[in-house]
């Protein structure tokens, strides 16, 4: 009987190692890119989930004359004013540090607490919303969250007001009070924030770093391109922009 030497045999069992290795390399070079499709697929559907919650509050804001209250973690993706308050005088229990109010406004799909998430749909993955609030314009408190506020306030007054919601273009200046350099600034007139925070979200960001200022509760938000340190999404309406869908919907002046 003929027998394979055992340096044949050898051999055989080293080139199946030799072929599993480069095997294992193509494996995880086809990976990488199937994860990076995988992420910006995510990164494309919560853009449009963003987009589609902007059309929706303006929408609402132009059906009721105001913009909903944030919704809270115990609301159940409603919105949700402070206690005692409602649309009249439009007092929300959270202004800037809030939730897509995703089952007043409607939409879907939403999770089993009627929170909408983005696409990477965790917990921490609910789209947060701030609204501007707890001041006054024209002398009506609240005028954006109020029924009828703008009209109330005036679009004159509405206008000329100096401060709403802050969107800078980087955090490291930024502080409650504004973004720092004129140069970082992106607007001071935002009426309300919608924003995903990516797929970090889970994680506690870094104090000081630019994800902590979009979760801080201030009213000063950062938007820029997604870095190694940064990949929320943010997008935001203007004043402007809101009392144009008031006025078209006959709800101002």
């Amino acid at each position: 009987m003929n027998r394979r030497p055992a340096c044949a045999r050898a051999f055989t069992l080293l080139e199946l190692m030799l072929v599993l290795f480069i095997l294992a390399i193509l494996a995880a070079g086809l990976s990488m890119p199937l994860a990076a499709q995988v992420s910006l697929r995510r990164v494309e559907e919560s853009k449009r989930q963003l987009d589609e919650a902007r059309d929706a509050l303006l929408g609402f804001a132009a059906a009721n004359g105001r913009l909903p209250c944030p919704a809270t973690g115990e609301s159940r993706g409603n919105e949700s004013f402070a206690p005692g308050s409602d649309a009249r005088d439009g007092l929300c229990a959270a202004f800037f540090d809030g939730f897509l109010p995703a089952a007043t406004l409607g939409l879907s799909p939403l999770d089993a607490e009627g929170f909408a998430r983005d696409a990477w749909g965790t917990n921490a993955n609910r789209i947060r919303y701030a609204v501007f609030g707890g001041r006054a314009v024209g002398g009506i408190a609240n005028p954006l969250t109020r029924a009828n506020g703008v009209r109330q306030a005036t679009l004159d007054e509405i206008g000329a007001a100096p401060g709403y919601l802050v969107i800078c273009s980087t955090g490291a200046s930024a502080d409650a009070s504004g973004c720092g350099p004129a140069a970082n600034q992106l607007t001071r007139k935002a009426a309300f924030v919608l924003m995903s925070l990516g797929p970090n979200a889970p994680d506690i960001p870094l104090r000081g770093s630019d994800e902590s200022r979009n979760v801080d509760g201030d009213g000063v938000f950062v938007a820029h391109e997604p870095t190694r340190d940064f990949d929320d999404l943010v997008i935001w309406a203007g004043v402007n922009q809101l009392a144009s869908r008031l006025v078209a919907a006959g709800r101002a002046p």
